[in-house]
């Protein structure tokens, strides 16, 4: 079993950064892939961001190419989202998951945490 915390989310202006934290525990050796998914206010969850535990494989939304980074620190089991120039159309609740290959598809990803709140304001 794994479990998924996230944290690091908040209200900012538009141009603004955050850095969201995902801290993972439990039996993750079969959760090869981890990322990133939100949530807006009446919308479906969506992918953000996706990467291997090793690095070597990552993935993007289109959306947020260019502004966000994923990476990772193995020793501390923990999942980061850099997010730079935030718009208000990046306000959802965020939520790291656990997974066994990098892709965008919501399916694929067995654990979840429970979400942190990003909210930009224009």
């Amino acid at each position: 079993q794994v479990q998924l915390v996230e944290s690091g989310g908040g209200l900012v202006q538009a141009g603004d950064s955050l850095r969201l934290s995902c801290a993972a525990s439990g039996r993750t050796f079969s959760q090869t892939a981890m990322g990133w998914f939100r949530q807006a206010p009446g919308k479906e969850r969506e992918f953000v961001a996706a990467t291997s535990w090793d690095g070597f494989s990552t993935l993007y939304a289109d959306s947020v190419k260019g502004r966000f980074a994923i990476s990772r620190d193995n020793a501390k089991n923990t999942l980061y989202l850099q997010m730079n120039n935030l718009k208000p159309e990046d306000t959802a609740v965020y939520s790291c998951a656990a997974g066994q290959t990098v892709l965008p598809i919501r399916s694929l990803y067995n654990y979840w945490g429970q979400g942190t709140q990003v909210t930009v304001s224009s």
